[in-house]
């Protein structure tokens, strides 16, 4: 009976509860709103790219490229339509958080613990997506989806995430053959087909705007194949994902820097391992700066 009784206290207490976290979150995100530097790649790149796509134009076109020089999938635009719609300043304070909690997610799930998470989240990287506004959160989330959804997000950004396309690849011959790689792989093709009707071959369309942006580049391509290679072999010989999640930086001849936090997130699970990584980056941008 007094189990009940507490229960039912803990029931009327609730929407009190969530009504009190609803007033944090707006207040968070208007203090962010007026504190937070603009994300460039917010402001002049996704938010200008999902509007366009708002307004049924193409989000390749070079129109908008001259804008907003967008290189990704389109359907990467999707989730950042309610955030698009909102004042640019609130929109990119709301997108800071939704990348806060996905790049912590995703850090769970693949073994972080506590400290995990926040050495991760403190990373050079993560730190250069979450200042600049972009979403490499998104490939990232999809590293610990099923495969058949995962693979609708690793391919908004392949640099950060086609070798893990290519171990699940393997991976279904392996566990299903042709039946489940064509079930894993068919709606992310169809997908894939439909955006070329749609937007005509946006591949070579986005290689347009690659040049506006080449000065950023943090690959090492071709230096880093060899490790690529291994990487991808090891992944799928051991059976193990994350092997793969570092090597399609080193396979991208063009990359940003904070693409490299999709290989610093296979390190989740061994604390020391990726704090030791962590510290190296931050001594790279320290001497990158004298």
């Amino acid at each position: 009976m007094n189990a009940s009784i507490a229960w039912l206290e803990t029931r009327k207490t609730h929407p009190i509860s969530l009504g009190l976290g609803f007033i944090f979150i707006i207040t968070l995100v208007w203090i962010m709103a007026a504190v937070l530097p603009d994300g460039i790649d917010w402001s002049k790149t996704y938010r200008p790219a999902t509007l366009a796509l708002l307004s049924i134009h193409n989000p390749y076109g070079l129109d908008v490229a001259r804008e907003a020089p967008f290189a990704a999938a389109a359907w990467g635009l999707l989730p950042l339509i309610p955030l698009a719609l909102l004042p640019v300043k609130v929109g990119r304070a709301v997108l800071l958080l939704v990348s806060l909690i996905s790049f912590a997610y995703s850090a769970k799930k693949l073994g972080a613990n506590h400290v995990g998470i926040t050495v991760f989240l403190l990373s050079p990287p993560v730190m250069h997506c979450l200042l600049n506004g972009n979403i490499e959160w998104i490939p990232i989330l999809g590293f610990v989806l099923p495969p058949q959804i995962g693979l609708f997000f690793i391919t908004v950004k392949p640099q950060a995430g086609f070798a893990v396309a290519i171990y699940w690849l393997f991976q279904a011959w392996r566990e299903g053959g042709l039946r489940l790689v064509v079930k894993t792989f068919l709606p992310v093709s169809i997908t894939l087909a439909i955006s070329f009707v749609l937007f005509g071959f946006w591949p070579f369309q986005s290689i347009q705007v690659l040049p506006i942006a080449q000065n950023f580049n943090a690959s090492v391509w071709p230096a880093s194949i060899p490790v690529g290679l291994a990487l991808i072999v090891a992944a799928i010989r051991l059976k193990q994902p994350k092997w793969a999640m570092g090597a399609s930086p080193c396979l991208s001849p063009y990359v940003l820097f904070h693409t490299w936090s999709s290989a610093l997130v296979a390190l989740s699970g061994q604390t020391l391992e990726l704090a030791a990584a962590v510290v190296g980056l931050w001594l790279v941008v320290i001497m990158r700066l004298f």
